[in-house]
């Protein structure tokens, strides 16, 4: 697969990682927000790693064949522990159960990651593959240990998260609803690159070639789970972040036949000159103060 399919999204995950920073810097207690960031990055790690330029620069700066693979895994863990932290945090509840939850996750995924250095570090694979290394050392001890671990982290937290969603999935509406729809679709996608992937490793352990499954079949599962993901993630947000505006400018144009006929009504000196540049939020609230002034000069 071109490096293009890791390097868009990549890229697509690096300018949301950049939108979010602002709001991270104002709000850093803010769990969801951190979550949203780690998530991010752990995600837009995994695509800039898992491209083949990147991982031959990997093995070539650090001098390990194959470095590049627990270094990617570590990363992946990473994208699965911060993506359920991300919706605990979302979903709310009692905070205790929350930072429990939590607490629970980050040190599951936490300890995969570590898992994966280790084995690598007690298996031997000295021959560099760049797109079938689970394939390839599939019975080599140690490594075959590592390639299930990376297996089944992932396929654990796309069936968790699907099942999160799902259950609150009733109890919203509008673009919460589709959000997390999208998230059930995106998960569901990752699962479809693990059971091909699973096939393929298995079938190496009955002596059978299906690496196919592995180097072309999975691999687009990869990009179109993350877009959806992406989205799942990022379309409720947006649409809050537009929500507001909109209804400000809507009170805004609605008041507009009562501020004329009261203009008249407000002393000159009252009157507030609005900067060219206003938002609609401080306009509506110029426009209702305005509306406050003539009310009470007739009274």
């Amino acid at each position: 697969m071109s490096d293009l399919a890791f390097f868009i999204p990549a890229a697509l995950g690096t300018v949301a990682v950049l939108v979010r920073l602002p709001s991270l810097r104002r709000n850093t207690r803010d769990p969801l927000l951190r979550a949203v960031v780690v998530f991010l990055l752990a995600a837009t790690g995994v695509f800039y790693f898992g491209a083949t330029s990147t991982i031959v620069k990997v093995n070539e700066i650090t001098g390990v064949p194959n470095f590049a693979a627990p270094l990617l895994y570590s990363l992946l863990m990473g994208c699965c522990g911060s993506g359920i932290i991300l919706v605990i945090n979302w979903r709310g509840g009692p905070p205790a159960c929350i930072r429990r939850s939590t607490r629970w996750c980050a040190g599951t995924y936490a300890a995969l990651a570590v898992a994966m250095y280790a084995l690598f570090a007690l298996g031997e694979a000295p021959v560099e593959r760049l797109e079938d290394l689970d394939t390839y050392y599939a019975n080599t001890p140690y490594i075959r240990e590592m390639i299930v671990l990376y297996l089944v982290g992932p396929s654990a937290a796309a069936v968790i998260m699907a099942s999160l969603c799902r259950r609150w999935l009733s109890d919203v509406s509008q673009e919460l609803r589709v959000g997390l729809a999208l998230l059930i679709a995106g998960y569901t996608s990752t699962l479809g690159f693990d059971v091909c992937k699973f096939a393929a490793v298995g079938a190496r352990w009955a002596g059978t070639d299906w690496d196919v499954l592995s180097t072309e079949v999975a691999r687009p599962f990869v990009t179109v789970s993350f877009c959806l993901i992406l989205l799942g993630f990022g379309l409720p947000l947006a649409v809050q972040r537009f929500k507001g505006p909109r209804r400000d400018w809507t009170r805004y144009r609605r008041l507009g036949t009562l501020s004329r006929l009261l203009h008249g009504l407000t002393p000159t000196t009252a009157v507030v000159r609005m900067p060219l540049l206003s938002t609609v939020g401080v306009r509506r609230l110029h426009r209702e103060s305005g509306i406050h002034d003539g009310l009470l000069t007739t009274t």
